[in-house]
C-alpha cells in the first residue's frame, strides 16, 4: 500500500508540472494583453472618511504646533517653575511627616498657641472687669441721679394759678 501511495504522489506531481508547463505560455500572453488594455485609473473621489481623516490631521498638527509655541512662552515657563516650587513643597513636607518633623512642630505651634490663648484670654478678663466696674459706676450716678429726682419736691410753676 505505501508503494501504491508513493506512486500516486508522483503521478499528481507529474500532472502538475505537465500542467504548468502547458499553461506557462497562455498565462504569460493573458499577463501581457493586460498590461497592454490597462487605462490610466481615475482616482476616486475623496469621501467623507477621507475629508475628515485629512481635517483630523490638521488639526493634530495645528495642536501641536501651538503646544510648542506655549512652551516657549515666558507664561508657561513661570506657571512650570511655579508647579514646580509646589512640587518641592509638597515633597518637603511629605518627608516631615515621614521622619516626625511634623509632628514635634505641630505640638511646638500647639503649645505657643495655648500659651498665646491662655494670655489673650487673662488680658479678656481684666478688660471686661474693668469695662463692669466703670458700667457699675454708671449705674450708680444714674440711681444717684433718679434717688435725687424724687426727694426733692415739685414746685409749682404758677404759684398763683
Amino acid at each position: 500500500m505505501f508503494n501504491f501511495s508513493i506512486r500516486i504522489y508522483y503521478l499528481y506531481r507529474s500532472l502538475k508540472d505537465l500542467e504548468i508547463y502547458f499553461l506557462l505560455p497562455y498565462l504569460i500572453f493573458v499577463n501581457m494583453e493586460e498590461n497592454e488594455k490597462k487605462e490610466p485609473v481615475k482616482p476616486e473621489e475623496e469621501g467623507l472618511l477621507d475629508k475628515a481623516k485629512k481635517l483630523i490631521k490638521k488639526a493634530d498638527e495645528l495642536i501641536d504646533e501651538k503646544v510648542e509655541q506655549m512652551k516657549k512662552s515666558k507664561a508657561f515657563e513661570s506657571v512650570s517653575s511655579a508647579a514646580d516650587k509646589a512640587g518641592d513643597y509638597v515633597d518637603d513636607k511629605l518627608k516631615e511627616i515621614k521622619t516626625g518633623e511634623a509632628k514635634e512642630k505641630i505640638k511646638a505651634f500647639a503649645d505657643k498657641t495655648e500659651s498665646e490663648a491662655k494670655e489673650k484670654l487673662s488680658k479678656a478678663k481684666e478688660f471686661g472687669k474693668k469695662v463692669a466696674d466703670k458700667v457699675a459706676d454708671k449705674l450708680d450716678d444714674i440711681a444717684d441721679d433718679i434717688r435725687n429726682k424724687n426727694k426733692e419736691p415739685e414746685k409749682p410753676e404758677n404759684p398763683e394759678a
